[in-house]
C-alpha cells in the first residue's frame, strides 16, 4: 500500500505563503501544483485564512485553478473531491496534534508525516473506491475506516 517517495520540504515561510496566494489569484504556474504544494496550501489556508471557510470553497478553489493553467475538470482529471477531503482531514489531524508553530516547520513535519504520504487516502478507502468517478466528482464515504481515526491508530 505504501510508495517510498521523499518529498521536497520547503525552505521558508514565504515559499508557502506565495503558494497559497498563488493558488487563490490562480497565478501558480502549473507546474508549482505538486503533491508539496497542494498539502502547504491546505496547511495555509487551514491555519492562516480564517476568512475562507475551505470546506465550503476548496472545491471551486481547487476547479477554478485548474482551468486557469489550462486543465479540465471531468471524470478522469483534474479536481478529485474525496482526495482533496481526506487531505483536509488529515491536515487537520496534523495541526491538532502537532507541536511545531512556524509555518514551513509544520509544512514540512506534515509532508514528513502519516498524513503527508502520497498514499494517505488509501489508508481510508479501498483503490477501486478512490479512484471511481462518483469518489472524484463528490464527496464518498470512506470503506475501511472513518477520516477521523487518531493518527495513532494508523501507523
Amino acid at each position: 500500500m505504501t510508495t517510498e517517495y521523499s518529498p521536497r520540504l520547503f525552505a521558508g515561510d514565504d515559499e508557502i505563503r506565495a503558494l497559497g496566494e498563488g493558488l487563490l489569484a490562480c497565478v501558480l504556474p502549473r507546474e508549482a501544483w505538486t503533491h508539496e504544494a497542494h498539502l502547504g496550501a491546505c496547511l495555509w489556508l487551514l491555519s492562516e485564512r480564517p476568512d475562507i471557510d475551505v470546506d465550503a470553497e476548496i472545491a471551486g478553489i481547487i476547479r477554478r485553478f485548474n482551468e486557469s493553467v489550462g486543465g479540465v475538470n471531468d471524470d478522469s482529471q483534474g479536481y478529485h473531491d474525496s482526495i482533496t477531503r481526506a487531505y483536509v482531514a488529515g491536515v487537520r489531524l496534523f495541526l491538532s496534534e502537532t507541536s511545531e508553530t512556524g509555518l514551513a516547520a509544520r509544512v514540512n513535519a506534515l509532508l514528513l508525516s502519516p498524513m503527508g504520504r502520497r498514499d494517505w487516502p488509501l489508508r481510508f478507502y479501498s483503490r477501486d473506491l478512490l479512484f471511481s468517478v462518483a469518489a472524484r466528482r463528490g464527496f464518498v464515504e470512506p470503506d475501511i475506516r472513518a477520516l477521523e481515526t487518531p493518527a495513532t491508530d494508523l501507523g
